[in-house]
């Protein structure tokens, strides 16, 4: 039997089907990361991301293929981590603004969508590289469009898509050079074939077909090892470290504001069913009840349907807010903060941000927030804000030092996502927002965030790649500049300053020249592997005379959660007596994976 239309309970379960799927082989798509690190994170992202898509499907659910779609889109679109998240999030966004005006979609109109979904992910992404999961999605909604007008079959259709998809993916290696070199297929790509595999098993149930005519996976011949597990050693400071300070750096968003300034200080969320209650069915008159809001609030953010209207408002007058809300239905899930108290207990605590509990954990992405909201009256907001990625406590407190309002928990082995940049946005009281990823694979999803907020606040996505050029770019801001002076600024101390990286090999590999084996050390300059060694002291110093060019530089040691004193010391006798002009500082980072993060700056 034939499926000649997929609907949205059918779409439903290969979402759910393919999220299984991926979550099942997140670790083998980790293993193809081209480098050989401990570090390879695409299935960790790519998995987290399509949870995200799940718990939102799962919560509304709906028959109708149009807004099947459109609930998994949000819930990718906000759960986005990492480059690989990020483009998942723009395939399904695409197919989903394809697929909003049916109830089914045919064998053309599903092809139609898969296309969509690549024509958005390509313009997600500013320099689309080939040989990537875009190449696999690409290749696989082309194939569609050509074969979807031979047949009405779903089944057959997606059959196809499967065997094209993984057809360009086992092409990868030719198409990426890395990737031959190293032995391995796109992960990004493998990731999407996973999900791919679990649309077509869900097809295949309802259809009554075999399996026998489906071929396995594209597997790589080399898997990653895990983490050998070890004692964190004791980090000792060998060598006086000049402190990273900047001079009268300006106060955080948050302490430039008095307490007393926030005038409309209760901070409600809560959710109106329109079902229930005593005026259950009643005409809910948007325009109207933003008006009655804005006397004695602001910050106002209404979204409604036919069933629920969700209300999010700052107000002076909570009672009276509640009074409004009952002439529509029965009020639920009511949370309610007084700002003014919570900005007291920050400044009292020394500290920029406090959470707030996660009350919401049951709803839409965009009604969590951990972190307080702080949209105020434009007389009231600080000129600048930044956010800024790291891991390791260390780091997080350089960034601190250097201003940075809000830090966010994260690196290559965490993405932040694009719902943590969204609710970090929101939480500064600033007008314009600069945002420092740190890390290149986290751009992407820093700049879905900044496009999502772009009708409500100014932001700036500065590309630092390491943490070394986000600090660059920290330290080189001038709060009596303007914006995109500052920007220029922040660019140009990008560009001057070299990262370096030493963590260990998880498989034996070639890269260009190095022969590089399991449990080995490996230096990375800027993005490429340039050293290698079986002791960790000589591949620190193999690292750094690469880097090194007038050896007058500053040269920042950034020690890792696992570093070795024994090796901090010996390396900056090393450097003493190698670069005797160079100026060292050491610092605690206590990032983990990364022994040593090293910054060489001109």
């Amino acid at each position: 039997m034939s499926i000649r239309s997929l609907n949205g309970t059918d779409f439903t379960a290969m979402v759910l089907a393919g999220a299984e799927q991926l979550g099942q082989h997140a670790e083998h798509v980790n293993s193809l990361n081209v480098f050989p690190v401990p570090d390879g994170d695409t299935g960790t992202n790519m998995n987290l991301t399509m949870s995200a898509g799940v718990a939102e499907i799962k919560r509304k659910s709906s028959a109708s293929i149009g807004e099947a779609a459109g609930i998994l889109s949000k819930g990718l679109l906000m759960g986005a981590r990492g480059n690989s998240g990020v483009i998942l999030s723009q395939l399904f966004r695409g197919f989903s603004r394809s697929a909003a005006p049916y109830e089914e979609l045919n064998t053309l109109q599903f092809a139609a969508a898969l296309q969509n979904g690549v024509d958005a992910a390509y313009k997600a992404v500013v320099k689309p590289v080939e040989g990537t999961i875009l190449t696999v999605a690409k290749e696989a909604a082309k194939h569609a469009s050509y074969y979807a007008r031979r047949t009405n079959d779903i089944t057959e259709l997606m059959n196809e898509v499967l065997l094209k998809a993984k057809e360009a993916l086992a092409m990868t290696p030719e198409l990426l050079p890395v990737l031959k070199q190293v032995g391995v297929v796109d992960s990004g790509g493998q990731g999407l074939v996973y999900i791919y595999e679990g649309f077509m098993e869900v097809l295949l149930q309802s259809d009554g077909v075999s399996r026998t005519s489906l071929k396995k996976e594209v597997t790589p011949s080399a898997t990653a090892a895990a983490l050998k597990s070890a004692a964190q050693p004791e980090v000792v400071i060998t060598k006086p470290a000049q402190q990273v300070i900047a001079p009268e750096m300006p106060l955080s968003a948050q302490a430039r504001l008095e307490t007393e300034d926030i005038e409309f200080l209760y901070d409600m969320e809560f959710f109106i069913n329109r079902e229930l209650g005593e005026n259950a069915g009643v005409a809910f008159d948007d325009e109207a009840f933003r008006k009655a809001l804005s006397v004695d609030g602001d910050s106002i953010i209404i979204i409604a349907d036919d069933e629920v209207i969700k209300v999010h408002v700052h107000s002076k007058t909570p009672g009276e807010v509640l009074n409004l809300a009952l002439r529509y239905g029965e009020i639920t899930q009511i949370h309610i903060l007084n700002m003014r108290e919570q900005h007291r207990d920050l400044l009292t605590a020394g500290m920029d941000i406090a959470p707030s509990p996660e009350l919401f954990a049951e709803i839409p992405p965009e009604a969590t927030r951990s972190m307080e909201e702080a949209v105020l009256p434009a007389d009231e907001m600080a000129p600048y804000g930044f956010i800024a990625v790291s891991s390791g406590d260390g780091i997080a407190e350089i960034f601190q030092s250097l201003g940075v309002d809000v830090v966010l928990s994260g690196g290559q082995t965490m993405n932040p996502s694009t719902e943590d940049f969204v609710k970090a946005v929101r939480s500064i009281a600033a007008e314009q927002v600069f945002i420092l990823p740190n890390n290149s694979n986290i751009v992407l999803a820093a700049e879905q965030a900044r496009e999502l907020l772009e009708d409500e606040r100014r932001i700036t996505v500065i590309p630092s790649k390491t943490i070394p050029q986000g600090m660059a770019a920290a330290f080189a801001f001038q709060e009596d500049e303007s914006a995109d002076t500052n920007r220029d600024q922040m660019l140009e101390a990008i560009s001057r300053v070299q990262s370096g990286q030493v963590t260990h090999a998880v498989r034996d590999t070639q890269y260009d020249e190095l022969d590089i084996k399991a449990g080995h050390y490996i230096g990375i300059h800027n993005s490429k592997i340039v050293a290698t060694d079986e002791t960790m002291l000589q591949a620190c110093e193999d690292l750094l005379r690469q880097m090194m060019e007038s050896g007058d530089e500053v040269v920042t040691i950034l020690e890792g959660d696992e570093a070795d004193p024994e090796v901090t010391a010996a390396l900056a006798a090393w450097l003493d007596e190698q670069y005797p002009d160079a100026e060292v500082e050491v610092h605690l980072g206590g990032q983990p994976v990364y022994y040593y993060l090293f910054s060489v700056e001109s």
